[in-house]
């Protein structure tokens, strides 16, 4: 893995066009963060966020870093130790849930899938964006690829909803979920993901670094305690914006010591493979009345339908995923996730587990019997003594 980013010092002078100019995971200099003044107002649709779980920095055991935006508390909370199938057995049934856009606002949609994950005994995945944690009065912060400096495809938040959403990232992490990237300007089409070149990615991903890593340079937010984790450390995957420009993509993650990309859309739901040794959990096409569909913001009963056929089949992992973006969040998305946790998660033989979890149940099996998975049509029902073999 490249080397950690530095907090970035200076200001632009003014507006030009960004460029791919951080060839290396961590160099800061495409950045240029300098310290806002919090911003303590309340009005309607401003969350609340007057305390912020994180490291107590006078506990011994606790290593603050860089600039005391995140921390060194030990392993993450509640993770399974994975193990590998014995011969013949059945493997578990995987669910993941995925939320992207974790913006906490007046709607309350991360801490409603945060709280909603806990009660049904699940570890979800939340695909954090570097726009989540830059408030609108630094954009100018962000030189995206392609684009003009301070501008993205979604709105920025406010100060009071980067200090909730820093706030919910803490109470995530010790929930033991996963905090993914989901990347920054959320761009797409030409001039986005799907024309970057890997170097623009690279730039992309060491901008998230350093947003995440020195939030308290960039927003001036130093009176909230540090996160209880290690951004750059603890990531292990991402998503890229409209599942656009994976090729080009995958070398940029493989170069920061990324374990899996979540950026294909629409494969059938079968086991995952490894490309170039990342491995591959797309979007799945799953069965609906009209068709099929990606599974994503979906009514419960299209979640249940696919759940069912691989259940009693294949027993491939199942992903649902949730926009938790404005506009997205209070349709289907966010109610229908968390009606098939309250059904699925406590059910025999299902595990409802993070991206990361996912990756590391199956980096600890026979690679053999994964080939014998992946060969199972969804609704397949086979003779587990022949399947799970050497």
């Amino acid at each position: 893995m490249s080397e950690r980013p530095s907090a970035p010092t200076g200001r632009p002078t003014g507006p030009r066009r960004g460029t791919a100019t951080v060839l290396a995971l961590g160099v800061g200099a495409a950045l240029a963060f300098m310290p806002a003044v919090p911003d303590h107002r309340s009005g309607p649709g401003t969350p609340s966020a007057t305390s912020t779980p994180g490291a107590d920095a006078t506990d011994p055991t606790v290593t603050v870093l860089g600039d005391g935006s995140t921390s060194d508390t030990g392993p993450q909370p509640g993770q399974p130790a994975p193990v590998r199938l014995k011969p013949g057995e059945q493997p578990p049934q995987f669910v993941v849930f995925s939320f992207d856009a974790p913006t906490e606002d007046g709607n309350h949609l991360f801490s409603g899938a945060r709280t909603s994950a806990r009660s049904s005994g699940a570890d979800v995945t939340f695909f954090l964006r570097g726009v989540d944690v830059l408030p609108a009065s630094v954009r100018w912060q962000y030189q995206p690829p392609q684009h003009e400096v301070g501008t993205a495809a979604v709105p920025f938040p406010t100060d009071a909803q980067v200090r909730a959403t820093l706030q919910q990232l803490g109470r995530a992490w010790l929930d033991g979920d996963e905090i993914a990237d989901g990347f920054i300007g959320q761009f797409c089409g030409p001039e986005g993901g799907r024309d970057w070149s890997t170097a623009d990615w690279q730039s992309e991903i060491g901008q998230s670094y350093s947003m995440v890593n020195f939030w308290k340079t960039g927003t001036g937010f130093t009176d909230l305690p540090p996160l209880p984790f290690d951004y750059q450390t603890e990531l292990a995957g991402g998503r890229a914006p409209c599942l656009e420009g994976r090729t080009n993509l995958l070398p940029a993650e493989k170069d920061a010591g990324w374990r899996y990309d979540a950026s294909s859309p629409g494969d059938t739901q079968r086991w995952p493979a490894q490309t170039d040794g990342i491995w591959d959990f797309p979007l799945q096409r799953i069965p609906s009345g009209a068709g099929d569909v990606l599974s994503a913001n979906q009514p419960p009963e299209t979640y249940l339908n696919a759940f069912d056929r691989v259940y009693h089949g294949s027993r491939a992992p199942l992903v649902i995923d949730t926009d938790l973006a404005p506009g997205h969040g209070t349709g289907p998305g966010l109610p229908a996730a968390e009606t098939a946790m309250k059904d699925l998660c406590h059910r025999d033989g299902v595990r409802c587990v993070s991206f990361r979890q996912l990756a590391d149940w199956l980096d600890a099996q026979d690679p053999a019997v994964l080939n014998h998975l992946r060969a199972l049509a969804p609704t397949t029902a086979p003779n587990w003594t022949a399947v799970v073999r050497p």
